[in-house]
């Protein structure tokens, strides 16, 4: 037999997942493979009628403590430990009755599964698995002799080169098995720690791990020259990771990441109140509005900058309807993302054979805590989600004027969006929808005339006289650090400003403020977007 190849024998099975179990097990002895087990998954094999060992029968001790002790005995560590043709292993394996175990397949104890299901603390720290990852990691140490299988996907393989081989693995099949195990013990880790640390309030604690399970290898990144892959994490939220993609292409990078901003976007807007629709381009929102449908959210946001929506993405924070799909498929739309569609609806958007449509069964909680992570050379970022909603702050009137009901009312829209615009950023809204956005500009005056132009660009394009801006109000992410960026606004028909305060020069954009007519609130809430 070639070198690379080692023959099974014996196989350890013990798994709280059991998909695929008997089927498996059964392929194994048709190999004349010997089987041992443990707990459930003996009795699950043993009542399918084949043959298989108790682990207990194997180390001389009855499973204890409920089963938080089970396989951590030399007699499973050592005949996954041991490297075969080593003459010092061979001896003591022959002195303390150590058999070589050959396979191992174990996936853990569902961790990930009972934090999303709300488990209280102790029911969290009983399906934390402790003899699952000691045996992964050990037999993965020694995948020169032994094969480590953590996942049910895996099965097939694994049968398929067994077959080949007369019983045999190969040396390529076991180093891709071991690195798939120490990931998957990694991340199991980083669930565990990153829930513990949120369980004690432990903000930023000295060590921190991030893990996530392959969703889909891509294509390419932002670039065709950038390897990418999109990775789940534990985190409980509805968006991208949750969706079923109903039709059209494979997601790219791009896609995933200019359609999770869209999604986060809509969230924003409570769909018991009101329609409302979110169009992206490049991570900024081009485009937000509501209304009493949402086809006339749809047609109001596309209004705002209807040139930067070709291509873009829609989300929608209710469930896609005909009618509105019937608008949305009249320009080409890269993505649609919704909670929900109807069947007619779907049927529209079906003629379109390259448009995704993604239903992901609900919306992220805008409100609800979370961890977002961006690297940088050598490190990474760590920080709590931007959970603060406009609608919980304290605004303070801070001009002479107050505004109106109806200031108000779009004061608040404006924020909500620009807690999803880039900074700098600027938001100009009116009548419950974004007619000029300024994002990402390296001062916040120009992006005050960038948003300014988009409003007058928007207008012409609508046909109108006169600039979307007049009449309107404008929301800022950060304070303004001068009154220009203000008197910008004003100059373009704005009528009330919301910012969150704060500069040094508070008192001087008041007065500006008050000398130009403007009503003015501060949240006391910033909303940078990097």
């Amino acid at each position: 037999m070639p070198r690379d190849l080692r023959r099974v024998a014996r196989a350890l099975i013990s798994v709280s997942d059991k998909t695929g179990l008997i089927d498996f097990a059964r392929a194994l002895t048709g190999l004349g493979i010997e089987l041992i087990s443990t707990g459930g998954t003996c009795k699950a094999i043993a009542d399918a009628g084949i043959k298989v060992q108790d682990v207990s029968d194997v180390t001389g001790f009855p499973e204890m403590m409920d089963g938080r002790v089970k396989t951590l005995h030399p007699k499973v560590h050592g005949g996954l430990l041991a490297i075969r043709e080593n003459p010092e292993h061979e001896a003591a394996m022959l002195a303390h009755g150590i058999a070589p175990i050959d396979l191992l397949v174990v996936n853990l104890y569902p961790f990930e599964a009972t934090v999303a299901k709300g488990a209280n603390y102790d029911d969290c720290i009983e399906n934390i698995d402790i003899g699952g990852p000691a045996m992964i990691r050990g037999a993965a140490k020694n995948h020169a002799d032994v094969a480590v299988v953590v996942d049910v996907a895996d099965y097939a393989a694994v049968l398929e080169a067994l077959q080949a081989n007369k019983g045999a693995t190969t040396l390529a099949l076991r180093q891709r098995l071991a690195q798939k195990a120490y990931a998957r013990t990694a991340a199991y880790d980083a669930a565990i720690s990153n829930w513990f640390a949120n369980a004690i309030g432990e903000t930023a604690p000295d060590y921190r791990a991030i893990g996530g399970q392959l969703a889909e290898k891509m294509r390419y990144g932002e670039n065709p020259h950038q390897a990418a892959g999109f990775y789940r994490t534990p985190e409980s939220r509805f968006g991208v990771s949750t969706a079923r993609q109903l039709q059209g292409k494979t997601l790219s990078y791009n896609n995933v990441n200019d359609t999770d901003a869209a999604f986060e976007c809509v969230a924003e807007f409570d769909p018991a109140r009101t329609a409302a629709v979110a169009i992206i381009k490049h991570a900024n929102p081009c485009g937000v509005a509501e209304g009493a449908s949402l086809r006339e959210a749809y047609e109001k946001a596309l209004r705002c900058d209807p040139v930067s929506a070709f291509g873009g993405i829609v989300a929608l924070n209710r469930r896609l309807d005909a009618e509105a799909a019937r608008e949305i498929v009249k320009i080409f739309t890269e993505v649609i993302i919704a909670p929900e569609a109807d069947e007619e609806a779907v049927a529209l958007v079906a003629a379109k054979k390259n448009l995704r449509l993604l239903i992901t069964g609900g919306l992220p909680d805008p409100r609800a805590q979370g961890l977002t992570v961006r690297t940088v050379a050598g490190g990474l970022l760590v920080q709590g989600r931007d959970n603060a909603v406009v609608d919980d702050m304290n605004l303070k009137v801070v001009t002479k004027r107050t505004p109106t009901q109806r200031e108000l009312i779009d004061l608040k829209f404006a924020f909500r969006v620009c807690k999803h615009v880039k900074s700098n950023a600027i938001v100009y809204v009116k009548d419950g929808a974004t007619v000029g956005i300024g994002a990402g500009q390296m001062s916040r005056v120009d992006s005050s005339r960038i948003a300014a132009w988009k409003a007058a660009e928007a207008a012409k394009a609508a046909g109108l006289a006169e600039t979307l801006a007049k009449g309107s109000v404008v929301a800022s992410d950060a304070f303004f650090p001068f009154a220009d960026g203000l008197l910008a606004a004003a100059e373009a028909g704005a009528t009330a400003i919301i910012q969150p305060g704060g500069s040094m020069r508070d008192d001087e954009v008041i007065k500006a403020a008050d000398e130009a007519g403007l009503a003015m609130v501060m949240t006391g809430h910033r909303h940078f977007r990097h």
